[in-house]
């Protein structure tokens, strides 16, 4: 068993979480996936320049050498001259604003007084202008883990990039509809104990991103990045996985990767390297520094009053921690049941389904209970959590195409008297099967 400790084990996580408004710096729709036909085509060719330090990044350069051709595709219904940099930014988005100092403050952080949004030099093809905005919101804030405060040193709002959708050796292509989408990106410190610590580290801030019900949701609309290194080794940031599950498996490969180049004698280089399908990792590009960064001159700098911090503050959600006992009190759920009804939309980041594109179950619960007078609360919540288990595991059907409606239907039967509870199953067995749903 490796102890990580004797190692000199560092790590750190970046967790990048979509909001659910439109784009950070237009008037356009977050379609993160915009299924019209494109009817915009631009191609061009980016090249880096020099950072506020005077110097080009290594990571920029590393990418402008390879000279590729880059073929933008968009769709006028979520793009607009915004993302194809032939109009300058327009004022930011409040909403999203908003709501990254919400969660600014969940995290117990400090919000600065002046927020001044920062070009990083991206000259890969995934942002059309060669740079993506960011701005620092808050600082040292921290979250309670099973082994001690975790920092979160910084907490940053940006433009979510460009969508990668084909690739050979001339030529890169993205789709812009991704393009701008307001991303919180949260970063913490390195007192992540070991593998498992990291993965709990992650739903931790995962939970509590769900918390403030103003993220998106589904593939593809948090991601988490992994920053590792020990002693003898070198700092490595590995990006391209989304699933919790998968946080342990990527920090043992990467620990046990650079263990065998130092027992080699082969120098580490710090560098950013992508997880595979196998959860081992592969380079990426040269870890970037400082000189990627320099002012943005479009946006004026918003200043952050103490009335509007304060304002937030008032009005902070609960966590899903806190429903979960909220749910066991008020409505009589036992301790697991609880847990399931609120842990169903935490294990979001565990496990991406269609379900994830789904409301969220507590509150369709909640509302079936209002609803259902003659059903109890406990009931009601074993159907739409324990009822689906069931038929998976009784009769091997697949229960993601169950919707709101199938569920509603049924329990409208059984609250009218008009099925037995016994019936339940079969219906939405024959729901899940593309059948209509039939009490006669």
């Amino acid at each position: 068993m490796i102890d990580y400790q004797q190692l000199g084990f560092k790590c750190g996580i970046e967790i990048h979480q979509q909001l659910e408004t439109h784009k950070l710096f237009c008037d356009c729709p977050s379609l993160v996936n915009d299924t019209n036909k494109a009817d915009i085509l631009v191609e061009r060719r980016l090249r880096a320049v020099a950072g506020e330090t005077g110097e080009i990044d290594i990571a920029a350069k590393h990418e402008m050498i390879k000279g590729r051709k880059i073929i933008y595709e968009a769709c006028s219904s979520s793009s607009c001259l915004v993302e194809l940099d032939d109009e300058p930014p327009h004022p930011v988005n409040q909403e999203a604003l908003e709501t990254a100092l919400e969660i600014a403050l969940l995290l117990n952080a400090k919000i600065v007084d002046t927020i001044q949004f920062m070009r990083k030099t991206v000259v890969d093809g995934s942002n059309t202008a060669g740079f993506q905005r960011t701005a620092l919101i808050a600082t040292n804030g921290y979250v309670d883990t099973s082994l001690g405060k975790v920092s979160i040193p910084t907490i940053c709002l940006e433009e979510e990039a460009a969508k990668r959708i084909k690739d050979d050796k001339d030529s890169v292509t993205f789709r812009l509809d991704r393009l701008g989408v307001a991303l919180v990106e949260i970063g913490t410190g390195t007192e992540i104990k070991n593998p498992e610590h990291a993965k709990e580290v992650a739903s931790i801030l995962g939970m509590m991103l769900r918390s403030t019900e103003k993220v998106k949701r589904g593939l593809g609309t948090i991601r988490q990045d992994v920053n590792i290194s020990i002693a003898k080794g070198a700092r490595t940031e590995i990006k391209g996985f989304q699933e919790l599950r998968s946080i342990p498996k990527v920090i043992e490969y990467e620990v046990e990767r650079q263990l065998n180049d130092i027992k080699s004698g082969k120098k580490i280089e710090q560098t950013v390297r992508k997880a595979e399908p196998n959860l081992t990792t592969s380079f990426l590009r040269p870890m970037p520094g400082a000189a990627r960064m320099y002012p943005e001159t479009d946006i004026p700098v918003i200043r952050i009053a103490k009335e509007r911090i304060e304002k937030i503050r008032k009005k902070l959600p609960k966590l899903l921690t806190e429903k979960e006992k909220e749910f066991e009190k008020k409505y009589g759920l036992g301790k697991e049941l609880a847990k399931e009804l609120i842990s169903h939309e935490m294990s979001e980041m565990q496990s991406i389904s269609e379900h994830a594109q789904k409301p969220l179950v507590f509150d369709k619960f909640e509302d079936y209970v209002g609803k259902f007078k003659n059903i109890e609360p406990q009931q009601i919540a074993s159907i739409l959590i324990n009822v689906p288990k069931e038929i998976k595991t009784r009769f091997d059907v697949n229960t993601a195409s169950l919707t709101d409606e199938n569920f509603e239907e049924v329990l409208r039967y059984l609250n009218e008297g008009k099925i037995a509870k016994e019936a339940v199953i079969e219906l939405l067995t024959e729901a899940a099967k593309g059948k209509k749903v039939d009490r006669d």
